[in-house]
């Protein structure tokens, strides 16, 4: 593996030796995302051992479902094919939140998701690459997620509160790059507007992780931005158990240059903020419960893996992919934060899966491009204005 000042080199210059730009860097990250989400699909749930000895080897690209020709029927996965490149719902949750900012053109709150989200992913069918079918998005979600639909659209609940009572997870999380891209170079903004929005979905430290996570993908894209300074701008904002948990995973994964001397002490070291336990399919009586002291397990990892890799893409999504467990959400966050630093993402595997998804993995990021450069307008109308009266109060003109 290449040392990591050599990456981040690399990371700062782009792959074409050039200063990585705005358009880049939202491609960069929502296709990286996409990319991750494909690649970690077919071994989610697994461990590192068993991704072993199922391929003979570590995962180096895209494989096939888990179970071969029989994923249609072979538990605990069915009917989802997921594998040969086929993205999972944590890229169709990213591009339906990239539509939504296409409606406002505007920063999103917690109503943005009830009155757009929640109808699009309804009334909209289209093509689920997991089912090979066009359907409703809402039937591929997960339970987590079907929750968004269940308190806004029947339950008529305050969408500012309406995540309370859900599961912890990273649902809410594995979907917000756009808003860390929105809100480019501005983390602060970026955590503040992802805590609004998550808590239409998610309570606890399944929200909170939703925001740092907007904070890092917007960290990433700073010009000069390093995944030290990513992880700076994270513990900055982070809070309770979600910060201790980034701070102790990243600070071992400082200690190691390839994925694969990582990955047992990664584990080790988000295990105590981690609810779920060491058998990921059969999670403890306290798994997914709101706390001040535990965290998700996908973020710390993700950042874990952005650390070792030195930013670059390849590495951080191939050491997410087999760690194993929820995988397909910890590469879809290493790769959308890799490909914000500017990183690469490789085509051929870009490619592919687009094609199998039969999804355009690069409009979304035009049309958030052009959003973002709206918003950031807007901005800066919003804070002339308000200089203008601040000055005014601070000076008044004299009145007889």
């Amino acid at each position: 593996m290449t040392p990591k000042g050599e990456e981040t080199r690399a990371v700062r210059a782009g792959a074409a030796g050039h200063a990585v730009g705005l358009d880049e860097r939202i491609a960069g990250a929502l296709v990286g995302a996409a990319v991750g989400d494909a690649l970690g699909g077919p071994v989610e749930g697994y461990s590192p051992e068993q991704i072993l000895e199922r391929h003979a080897g570590r995962v180096h690209g895209i494989v096939g479902p888990w179970n071969g020709d029989a994923w249609r029927t072979a538990r605990p996965i069915a009917p989802y094919h997921k594998g040969d490149g086929h993205v999972t719902d944590d890229t169709l949750m990213t591009h339906a939140l990239v539509r939504v900012y296409a409606q406002v053109r505007d920063h999103l709150d917690a109503y943005a998701v009830a009155d757009h989200l929640v109808p699009d992913l309804m009334t909209n069918p289209r093509w689920i690459p997991e089912l090979e079918a066009e359907a409703l998005p809402l039937q591929r979600l997960f339970l987590a997620e079907k929750w968004l639909v269940a308190r806004l659209h029947y339950g008529h609940v305050d969408p500012r509160e309406a995540g309370v009572g859900n599961i912890v997870n990273c649902g809410a999380a594995m979907y917000m790059a756009p808003v860390g891209l929105v809100n480019a170079a501005n983390p602060a903004g970026a955590y503040a507007e992802a805590l609004d929005i998550a808590g239409a979905h998610q309570s606890s430290y399944g929200r909170e992780a939703a925001a740092v996570f907007a904070a890092a993908v917007a960290a990433a894209c700073a010009p000069d931005a390093t995944p030290d300074s990513v992880i700076g701008s994270c513990l900055s904002l982070a809070k309770d158990g979600t910060r201790a948990a980034i701070e102790t995973v990243c600070e071992v994964a400082s200690r190691y240059t390839d994925f694969e001397s990582a990955l047992r002490p990664l584990r080790e070291a988000v295990t105590p903020y981690d609810t779920v336990g060491p058998d990921y399919r059969t999670p403890s009586l306290g798994a997914r419960r709101p706390s001040r002291l535990h965290a998700i397990e996908e973020l710390p990892l993700a950042l874990g893996m952005l650390v070792v890799s030195g930013g670059n893409y390849r590495h951080a999504v191939l050491g997410s992919v087999n760690y194993g467990r929820d995988c397909d959400s910890i590469a879809t966050m290493a790769g959308a934060l890799a490909g914000a630093l500017g990183s690469e993402v490789p085509a051929d595997w870009s490619k592919t899966v687009a094609e199998a998804s039969r999804l355009d993995l690069w409009e979304p990021a035009r049309t958030l491009a052009e959003v973002t450069r709206e918003v950031f307008a807007r901005d800066v109308g919003r804070r002339r204005s308000h200089e203008t009266a601040f000055a005014q109060l601070r000076s008044p003109e004299c009145s007889d």
